[in-house]
Protein backbone atom coordinates (compact mmCIF):
# COMPACT_ATOMS: atom_id res chain seq x y z
CA UNK A 1 0.00 0.00 0.00
CA UNK A 2 2.96 2.82 0.75
CA UNK A 3 4.48 1.68 -2.65
CA UNK A 4 1.48 2.29 -4.57
CA UNK A 5 -0.10 5.48 -2.64
CA UNK A 6 3.00 6.75 -1.01
CA UNK A 7 6.53 7.50 -1.72
CA UNK A 8 7.89 4.21 -2.34
CA UNK A 9 10.23 1.99 -0.19
CA UNK A 10 7.21 0.19 1.75
CA UNK A 11 8.83 -2.54 3.19
CA UNK A 12 12.52 -0.58 4.01
CA UNK A 13 10.01 1.97 5.36
CA UNK A 14 8.72 -0.77 7.77
CA UNK A 15 12.10 -2.16 8.73
CA UNK A 16 12.89 1.49 9.31
CA UNK A 17 10.27 2.28 11.89
CA UNK A 18 10.86 -0.90 13.54
CA UNK A 19 14.66 0.07 14.14
CA UNK A 20 13.75 3.56 14.78
CA UNK A 21 11.57 2.17 17.81
CA UNK A 22 14.20 0.72 19.77
CA UNK A 23 15.58 4.10 20.12
CA UNK A 24 13.55 4.71 23.50
CA UNK A 25 14.50 1.77 25.14
CA UNK A 26 18.29 2.36 24.42
CA UNK A 27 18.25 6.04 25.77
CA UNK A 28 15.85 4.47 28.59
CA UNK A 29 18.84 1.85 29.84
CA UNK A 30 21.59 4.77 29.55
CA UNK A 31 19.37 6.72 31.62
CA UNK A 32 18.69 4.04 34.17
CA UNK A 33 22.06 2.14 34.41
CA UNK A 34 23.31 6.21 35.01
CA UNK A 35 20.73 6.74 37.60
CA UNK A 36 21.70 3.60 39.60
CA UNK A 37 25.50 4.55 39.31
CA UNK A 38 24.43 8.26 40.71
CA UNK A 39 23.04 6.45 43.34
CA UNK A 40 25.32 3.76 44.31
CA UNK A 41 27.89 6.29 44.57
CA UNK A 42 30.11 5.87 41.62
CA UNK A 43 29.12 8.50 39.38
CA UNK A 44 31.02 11.16 38.69
CA UNK A 45 28.93 14.08 37.07
CA UNK A 46 32.11 15.61 34.90
CA UNK A 47 32.79 12.19 33.83
CA UNK A 48 29.74 11.27 33.33
CA UNK A 49 29.23 14.96 31.14
CA UNK A 50 32.38 13.79 29.27
CA UNK A 51 31.11 10.52 28.30
CA UNK A 52 27.94 11.69 27.07
CA UNK A 53 29.59 14.23 24.81
CA UNK A 54 31.61 11.85 23.23
CA UNK A 55 28.74 9.51 22.81
CA UNK A 56 26.78 12.19 20.78
CA UNK A 57 30.48 12.88 19.00
CA UNK A 58 30.67 9.03 18.04
CA UNK A 59 27.41 8.81 16.79
CA UNK A 60 26.94 11.34 14.78
CA UNK A 61 30.77 10.27 13.11
CA UNK A 62 29.13 6.70 12.44
CA UNK A 63 26.04 8.35 10.85
CA UNK A 64 28.83 10.75 8.76
CA UNK A 65 30.74 7.79 7.79
CA UNK A 66 27.56 5.82 6.56
CA UNK A 67 25.96 8.63 4.77
CA UNK A 68 29.71 8.69 3.21
CA UNK A 69 29.49 5.28 2.13
CA UNK A 70 26.08 5.66 0.73
CA UNK A 71 26.76 8.63 -1.28
CA UNK A 72 29.96 7.63 -3.10
CA UNK A 73 30.59 6.48 -6.26
CA UNK A 74 33.46 6.34 -8.86
CA UNK A 75 32.04 8.48 -12.06
CA UNK A 76 33.76 7.31 -15.31
CA UNK A 77 33.75 9.40 -18.19
CA UNK A 78 31.71 8.00 -21.47
CA UNK A 79 31.71 9.52 -24.87
CA UNK A 80 29.37 8.94 -27.48
CA UNK A 81 30.18 9.02 -31.17
CA UNK A 82 28.40 11.05 -33.75
CA UNK A 83 25.74 9.81 -35.66
CA UNK A 84 23.66 10.76 -38.84
CA UNK A 85 20.18 9.46 -39.22
CA UNK A 86 18.03 11.24 -41.89
CA UNK A 87 18.52 15.37 -41.24
CA UNK A 88 19.43 14.80 -37.87
CA UNK A 89 22.48 14.33 -35.69
CA UNK A 90 22.35 12.42 -32.70
CA UNK A 91 25.06 11.49 -30.18
CA UNK A 92 28.44 12.99 -29.61
CA UNK A 93 27.79 14.52 -26.11
CA UNK A 94 29.73 13.45 -22.80
CA UNK A 95 28.32 11.30 -19.69
CA UNK A 96 29.53 9.45 -16.83
CA UNK A 97 29.16 5.45 -15.58
CA UNK A 98 28.82 5.82 -12.02
CA UNK A 99 29.48 2.63 -9.88
CA UNK A 100 28.91 3.25 -6.30
CA UNK A 101 31.26 2.22 -3.52
CA UNK A 102 28.35 0.70 -1.66
CA UNK A 103 26.34 -0.91 -4.52
CA UNK A 104 25.85 -3.98 -2.30
CA UNK A 105 24.19 -2.05 0.31
CA UNK A 106 23.31 -4.62 3.64
CA UNK A 107 23.50 -7.84 1.92
CA UNK A 108 26.77 -8.61 2.99
CA UNK A 109 26.37 -7.89 6.43
CA UNK A 110 23.47 -10.48 6.22
CA UNK A 111 25.09 -13.08 4.57
CA UNK A 112 27.78 -12.89 6.92
CA UNK A 113 25.84 -12.99 9.97
CA UNK A 114 23.81 -16.02 8.52
CA UNK A 115 27.01 -18.08 7.87
CA UNK A 116 28.72 -16.96 11.72
CA UNK A 117 24.78 -17.93 13.48
CA UNK A 118 25.01 -21.10 11.33
CA UNK A 119 27.15 -23.10 13.89
CA UNK A 120 25.63 -21.21 17.14
CA UNK A 121 22.79 -23.00 16.00
CA UNK A 122 23.87 -26.29 15.06
CA UNK A 123 25.42 -26.70 18.65
CA UNK A 124 22.23 -26.25 20.11
CA UNK A 125 20.75 -28.90 18.70
CA UNK A 126 23.33 -31.31 19.48
CA UNK A 127 23.57 -29.82 23.02
CA UNK A 128 26.94 -30.24 24.81
CA UNK A 129 28.28 -33.38 25.69
CA UNK A 130 27.84 -34.58 29.40
CA UNK A 131 31.38 -36.12 29.06
CA UNK A 132 33.24 -33.12 28.92
CA UNK A 133 36.99 -34.96 27.74
CA UNK A 134 35.73 -36.67 24.96
CA UNK A 135 36.48 -35.51 21.80
CA UNK A 136 33.38 -34.54 20.72
CA UNK A 137 33.11 -32.09 23.53
CA UNK A 138 36.25 -30.77 22.49
CA UNK A 139 35.23 -29.86 19.46
CA UNK A 140 31.98 -28.12 20.75
CA UNK A 141 34.46 -26.16 23.18
CA UNK A 142 36.74 -25.08 20.61
CA UNK A 143 33.38 -24.25 18.24
CA UNK A 144 31.82 -21.96 21.13
CA UNK A 145 34.96 -20.60 21.91
CA UNK A 146 35.63 -19.28 17.96
CA UNK A 147 32.06 -18.35 17.38
CA UNK A 148 31.00 -16.95 20.40
CA UNK A 149 30.19 -13.15 19.73
CA UNK A 150 32.31 -11.00 22.19
CA UNK A 151 35.45 -13.31 20.98
CA UNK A 152 38.01 -11.63 18.55
CA UNK A 153 37.86 -14.67 16.34
CA UNK A 154 34.37 -14.26 15.55
CA UNK A 155 34.78 -10.35 15.07
CA UNK A 156 37.52 -11.74 12.61
CA UNK A 157 35.95 -14.24 10.75
CA UNK A 158 32.62 -12.28 10.79
CA UNK A 159 34.89 -9.22 8.99
CA UNK A 160 36.62 -11.59 6.37
CA UNK A 161 33.25 -12.94 5.39
CA UNK A 162 31.31 -9.29 4.89
CA UNK A 163 34.73 -8.56 2.56
CA UNK A 164 34.20 -12.01 0.53
CA UNK A 165 30.27 -11.86 0.73
CA UNK A 166 31.01 -8.01 -0.84
CA UNK A 167 32.66 -9.35 -3.75
CA UNK A 168 30.50 -12.51 -4.11
CA UNK A 169 27.04 -10.20 -4.42
CA UNK A 170 28.72 -7.46 -6.86
CA UNK A 171 29.64 -10.51 -8.97
CA UNK A 172 26.37 -12.21 -9.18
CA UNK A 173 24.40 -8.57 -9.16
CA UNK A 174 26.72 -6.29 -11.75
CA UNK A 175 28.09 -7.91 -15.30
CA UNK A 176 30.49 -5.56 -16.63
CA UNK A 177 30.76 -7.62 -19.56
CA UNK A 178 26.88 -6.70 -20.66
CA UNK A 179 27.56 -2.75 -19.70
CA UNK A 180 30.46 -2.85 -22.21
CA UNK A 181 28.46 -4.30 -24.92
CA UNK A 182 25.32 -2.40 -23.99
CA UNK A 183 27.76 0.88 -24.33
CA UNK A 184 28.67 -0.48 -27.73
CA UNK A 185 25.97 -0.77 -29.22
CA UNK A 186 24.50 2.58 -28.19
CA UNK A 187 28.43 4.38 -29.98
CA UNK A 188 29.51 4.95 -26.45
CA UNK A 189 32.83 4.48 -25.40
CA UNK A 190 35.04 5.26 -22.78
CA UNK A 191 38.15 7.95 -23.68
CA UNK A 192 41.55 6.14 -24.05
CA UNK A 193 39.73 2.70 -24.04
CA UNK A 194 38.86 0.13 -27.16
CA UNK A 195 35.05 -0.72 -27.04
CA UNK A 196 33.82 -3.92 -26.14
CA UNK A 197 36.56 -6.82 -24.06
CA UNK A 198 39.10 -3.47 -23.15
CA UNK A 199 36.12 -1.38 -21.98
CA UNK A 200 34.75 -4.70 -19.52
CA UNK A 201 38.55 -5.37 -18.51
CA UNK A 202 38.41 -1.67 -17.49
CA UNK A 203 35.18 -1.20 -15.93
CA UNK A 204 36.16 -4.90 -13.72
CA UNK A 205 39.35 -3.11 -12.70
CA UNK A 206 37.74 -0.20 -11.23
CA UNK A 207 35.03 -2.07 -9.53
CA UNK A 208 37.34 -4.64 -7.81
CA UNK A 209 39.17 -1.22 -6.52
CA UNK A 210 36.12 0.70 -5.13
CA UNK A 211 34.47 -3.09 -3.93
CA UNK A 212 37.12 -3.68 -1.37
CA UNK A 213 37.19 -0.11 -0.53
CA UNK A 214 33.32 -0.67 -0.10
CA UNK A 215 33.73 -3.83 2.08
CA UNK A 216 36.40 -3.05 4.28
CA UNK A 217 34.19 0.54 5.25
CA UNK A 218 31.47 -1.41 5.53
CA UNK A 219 33.14 -4.32 7.90
CA UNK A 220 34.48 -1.71 9.82
CA UNK A 221 31.36 -0.03 10.46
CA UNK A 222 29.69 -3.35 11.22
CA UNK A 223 32.03 -4.50 13.58
CA UNK A 224 32.90 -1.44 15.76
CA UNK A 225 29.28 -1.77 18.13
CA UNK A 226 30.66 -5.30 18.26
CA UNK A 227 34.28 -4.19 19.37
CA UNK A 228 32.56 -1.80 22.08
CA UNK A 229 30.63 -4.81 23.74
CA UNK A 230 33.98 -6.55 23.96
CA UNK A 231 35.34 -3.83 25.66
CA UNK A 232 32.65 -3.30 28.59
CA UNK A 233 29.55 -5.09 27.34
CA UNK A 234 27.87 -3.02 30.48
CA UNK A 235 28.96 0.04 29.60
CA UNK A 236 28.10 0.13 25.69
CA UNK A 237 25.43 -2.14 25.74
CA UNK A 238 23.04 0.52 25.76
CA UNK A 239 24.62 2.40 22.57
CA UNK A 240 25.37 -0.85 20.38
CA UNK A 241 23.43 0.23 17.34
CA UNK A 242 24.14 -2.70 14.72
CA UNK A 243 25.82 -1.52 11.63
CA UNK A 244 22.87 -2.90 9.43
CA UNK A 245 20.74 -1.55 11.28
CA UNK A 246 22.66 2.04 11.05
CA UNK A 247 22.77 1.55 7.30
CA UNK A 248 19.13 0.35 6.94
CA UNK A 249 18.37 3.83 9.24
CA UNK A 250 20.48 6.33 6.81
CA UNK A 251 19.60 4.40 3.55
CA UNK A 252 15.85 4.67 3.61
CA UNK A 253 16.31 8.02 5.09
CA UNK A 254 18.18 9.76 2.20
CA UNK A 255 16.11 7.85 -0.95
CA UNK A 256 12.93 8.63 1.18
CA UNK A 257 13.98 12.36 1.20
CA UNK A 258 15.08 12.05 -2.92
CA UNK A 259 11.45 10.30 -3.18
CA UNK A 260 9.74 13.37 -1.50
CA UNK A 261 11.73 16.41 -3.40
CA UNK A 262 10.93 14.11 -6.90
CA UNK A 263 7.31 14.39 -6.11
CA UNK A 264 7.44 18.20 -5.25
CA UNK A 265 9.17 18.97 -8.50
CA UNK A 266 6.99 16.80 -10.43
CA UNK A 267 4.48 19.18 -8.53
CA UNK A 268 6.26 22.31 -9.75
CA UNK A 269 6.95 23.05 -5.88
CA UNK A 270 10.28 24.35 -4.73
CA UNK A 271 11.79 21.83 -2.78
CA UNK A 272 11.41 22.20 0.59
CA UNK A 273 14.58 19.85 1.57
CA UNK A 274 17.71 21.95 -0.05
Amino acid sequence: KINENGIGNGISIILFANIISRLPSMIGSLITKSVEMFKSGSFNIALGIIFFICVVIFAVAMVGAVVFLTESERKIPVQYAKRVVGRKMYGGQSSVLPLKLNMTGVMPIIFASSICSLPATVMMFVGKPADGATFGAKVYNFFNSIFDTKSIAYIVIYFILIIAFAYFYIAISFNPVEVSNNLKKQGGFIPGIRPGKPTSDYISKILSKITLIGAIFLGVIAIIPMILNVISSETFSGIAFGGSSLLIVVGVAIETAREIEAQMTMRHYKGFLE
